[in-house]
């Protein structure tokens, strides 16, 4: 950058950097790195995956925080940056895999990223929300589950989030990635706007047109250095190129193939039909690439799928002469997903264990791994492919998005399959590691092995592929070979296949399922709380049919007191399990509560003594909470070592403190703590309206929002600029709060300080968030199904001994409602509302 750029920037940039440098375990992501955007310029940042761009870009937006170097709003430098304060600086960012909260609502998505003052206007939120989804083009529903829509709608709802802000600096990272070229057109329209109303907009891309369309400045980093700025005008792509890579880049494409009489079919579709797509059909000869074309959303995608086996259908896939069902194309064929977060990827293991787990039978000698063998087979075709990650064993996690495409692509080859298909393999990958994917799918090609490709970068299939089909409305449209295959020709069979009426559009329809309102409450938090009250309805008439004494008031009297103690703890654990953690300490916190309490809250104890009880029972509870939210957030503790070793310390100072049962409860607390409204136990009552008002906050408010995002997905939630540690230690403080209110009743029912009483709630609370449809996972779930789900365990626990059941079969009944929930709830919640 020359002096005079250098001035001018200082006066009037609206965002500056200067001097970035970012280091991960001592490698480094960014060194020294300084760039710029001014108002009203679109300004692309260029480079290879693993350049540095989105670590920059992450730094800007206050995701990441810099080892070294400024940063600079409008004037302002900033000591730090976080999140939230970028948001309120007016900094919104569009990321390459959007921070989105999948376990959360398109609403809900909208109201936790969005400030509320952008959706306040002339009309009510909801059709603010509406407004934001239809302006980028976005047909999801604002109740669909956002884990339910396919990456480019995910991509559109991340959009709109960020222009309905109106930022002054607006970064997109790779927004044409997974996008139709309808939606790349209007995403373009908005982007114009956006810089004529004075924004200053960051562009990553991979796409050399894209940036000759839309930039008016051009900055290239290399190996997380500052390789230089230019403007667009002033550059050419040979050169940009160069600066990219380093180095003379050949052609993109490799040679096509040139087919010779006698080679033979090595691919043959015959009339294939399946969920998207009908009467497919389609042969190529040894060494040809086919290639799938269309407008996003005509049964492309779900071609591909059944072609990889995972989808039925009627029909034929035929290769080198053999015909192949869906389980033998699930165990031979090599899939590469469009979204590889979602499916092509497992985020928590290694490169090398995501790159060899397919191929592990490869690596065994003697009827065992051999280590040595699969570290060198897969060292290999890493290196081949160019993969950048600090070694083998690294977290996939931590690589570049192009980088983990690459790694997607080293399992596929590592099968050694008998098909090919990858679904855009491309994208978000940089133009030197294309020119590489594109070598190794033509060589794949040539030895003998089928691959099909589908892109939605006709120019892509043009130099890649030698057959192309074009898909509208799930059919075959259009078939071009050799000469045929160009840009214009793809473009134009597509366009005018889907230039049709409005009868014909009706059509298109079927081929892209839409949610309706009976599939998202399917697939929403209150599907298990209609199944369970079904279930304990259907319980409890046929144990009143072989026991009339079972609705006697004082057994129901009974029941609901018992419901109440569970429940409370019950409350506490589902806020633990929503966060994605779990609190095992529940049960022994419980017993240690009430054996405090049998020292002050005795036969003869005066009012104060008793009070004290509580504030000491109070203050044990808010101590053990922060314990287990310090250990899990600052201790670096996993939630199930942190909160057992906090079980194992709560279990033991309860023998401390009393070897036996010893110490009884005051006797008109107790009588306090049970008093009914007739048959029904003022506790009970409370405990009702305890679950539904944690519900509504649950659904309604801040709180609850930041609690379930947490727990859907950590690092999106703080993107969108929740603060998570904040958020899991409130979380088991609020766990602990709710085992305090559990103990005063278990206080009453057991009325002597016992150290052995407790431990068992830890069990039965998990068992009955679980039943009440809380994911383990976190995220979701529902505080009037964990109620319900208390409410089932004791009616079991009580329907056995009407029925003359013995222990054993309460047991068993229990563990079979588990299983049996864990089945419907996972196919109920397993079916896609939008694709």
């Amino acid at each position: 950058m020359t002096e005079n750029t250098t001035t001018m920037v200082a006066t009037e940039a609206t965002m500056s950097l200067v001097g970035i440098s970012k280091y991960y375990s001592g490698v480094a992501a960014l060194m020294d790195v300084s760039f710029d955007v001014r108002p009203g310029e679109v300004h692309a940042l260029l480079g290879e995956n693993g350049a540095g761009k989105s670590t920059l870009m992450n730094v800007a937006s206050g995701t990441t925080q810099p080892d070294t170097g400024t940063i600079t709003i409008s004037g302002q430098t900033l000591e730090e940056l976080t999140p939230s304060l970028a948001s309120s600086l007016g900094i919104a960012i569009v990321h390459q895999h959007p921070a989105v909260l999948p376990d959360l609502t398109v609403a809900e998505n909208i109201r936790l990223a969005v400030p509320s003052r952008f959706l306040d206007g002339t009309g009510s939120r909801r059709e603010a929300m509406q407004a934001m989804l239809d302006d980028v083009g976005s047909s999801a529903h604002l109740e669909d589950r956002v884990g339910s829509l396919s990456i480019a709608q995910k991509h559109l709802l991340e959009l709109a989030k960020a222009l309905v802000m109106k930022p002054k600096v607006l970064i997109l990272d790779e927004p044409t990635a997974p996008l139709g070229q309808d939606s790349v057109q209007l995403l373009f329209d908005r982007v114009r706007t956006a810089a004529a109303a004075g924004t200053a907009i960051v562009y990553i891309t991979h796409r050399l047109a894209e940036v000759r369309e839309l930039a008016d400045r051009v900055t290239v980093l290399r190996d997380g250095k500052y390789r230089g700025t230019m403007e667009v005008a002033a550059i050419t792509d040979d050169e940009l190129l160069t600066l990219i890579v380093g180095r003379q880049l050949e052609s993109t494409f490799p040679p096509k193939h040139h087919s010779t009489e006698g080679t033979g079919t090595y691919l043959s579709i015959a009339r294939l039909t399946g969920p998207g797509f009908a009467d497919i059909s389609v042969q190529a000869q040894t060494g040809e690439i086919v290639g799938v074309a269309g407008v996003v959303g005509n049964g492309q995608s779900d071609l591909m799928a059944a072609l990889a086996g995972l989808a039925k259908f009627e029909g034929s896939i035929t290769v080198h002469s053999q015909e192949r069902s869906a389980k033998d194309l699930r165990e031979r064929a090599a899939y590469m997903p469009a979204d590889r977060h979602r499916e092509g990827l497992m985020m928590t293991l290694s490169v090398r264990e995501n790159a060899a787990v397919v191929a592990l039978q490869r690596f065994v000698r003697s009827f065992f791994m051999s280590s040595k063998e699969e570290v060198s087979t897969v060292g290999r075709e890493l290196t081949e492919l160019s993969v950048k990650a600090p070694n083998m064993d690294a977290n996939v996690a931590s690589l570049s998005g192009g980088n983990q495409q690459k790694v997607v692509m080293a399992r596929a080859l590592l099968s050694e399959p008998a098909l090919v298909v990858a679904d855009e393999p491309t994208q978000g990958v940089d133009v030197g590691a294309r020119a590489e994917i594109y070598r190794i799918l033509r060589e794949v090609a040539e030895d003998g092995t089928p691959v099909v490709v589908n892109s939605s970068d006709a120019k892509e299939l043009e130099g890649l592929c030698d057959r192309v089909i074009v898909m509208s409305r799930g059919r075959v449209v259009a078939e071009l070979v050799g000469e045929e295959v160009t840009e214009a020709r793809i473009v134009a069979a597509a366009v005018s296949a889907t230039a049709h009426g409005s009868a014909d559009a009706q059509q298109v329809k079927t081929t892209t399922r839409r949610s309706t309102r009976l599939s998202r409450f399917l697939q929403g938090d209150y599907s298990p709380v209609a199944i369970l009250a079904i279930v304990m309805l259907a319980l409890g008439a046929y144990v009143f049919s072989q026991n009339d004494r079972y609705l006697t008031a004082f057994n129901t009297t009974a029941i609901q007191g018992l419901v109440a103690a569970l429940g409370f703890i019950a409350m506490g654990q589902t806020i633990a399990l929503m966060t994605g953690g779990i609190d095992l300490s529940v049960g022994p916190l419980s017993g240690f509560l009430v054996v405090i309490a049998s020292f002050f809250i005795g036969v003869d104890s005066a009012f104060g003594q008793i009070a004290l009880g509580f504030i000491l029972m109070l203050l044990a509870a808010v101590i053990t909470g922060g314990l287990n939210g310090f250990l899990i957030r600052y201790g670096r503790f996993t939630p199930v070592a942190a909160t057992l070793a906090v079980y194992i310390g709560l279990q033991g100072l309860s023998y401390v403190l009393r070897d036996g049962p010893e110490g009884i409860i005051n006797a008109d607390v107790m009588a306090l703590i049970k008093t009914k409204v007739g048959p029904i136990p003022v506790a009970f009552i409370a405990l009702v309206i305890f679950a539904f008002l944690l519900e509504g906050a649950l659904r309604y408010t801040r709180w609850g929002l930041t609690l379930r995002a947490v727990g859907s997905d950590e690092e999106a939630a703080r993107r969108v600029g929740v603060h998570v540690n904040r958020t899991v230690l409130l979380a088991y403080l609020s766990v602990s709060l709710c085992v305090f209110l559990g103990a005063i009743l278990l206080m009453a029912q057991i009325g002597i300080g016992d150290p052995s009483q407790g431990a068992n709630f830890t069990l039965t609370s998990i068992t009955a968030v679980v039943l009440g449809g809380t994911s383990l996972l976190g995220g979701r779930g529902t505080f009037i199904g964990t109620l319900l789900g208390a409410g089932l365990i004791i009616q079991v626990l009580n329907a056995t001994t009407f029925l003359g059941l013995d222990q054993w079969s309460t047991y068993f009944f229990q563990g079979i409602l588990i299983v049996i929930a864990a089945i419907v709830y996972s196919q109920v919640r397993g079916r896609r509302a939008v694709v």
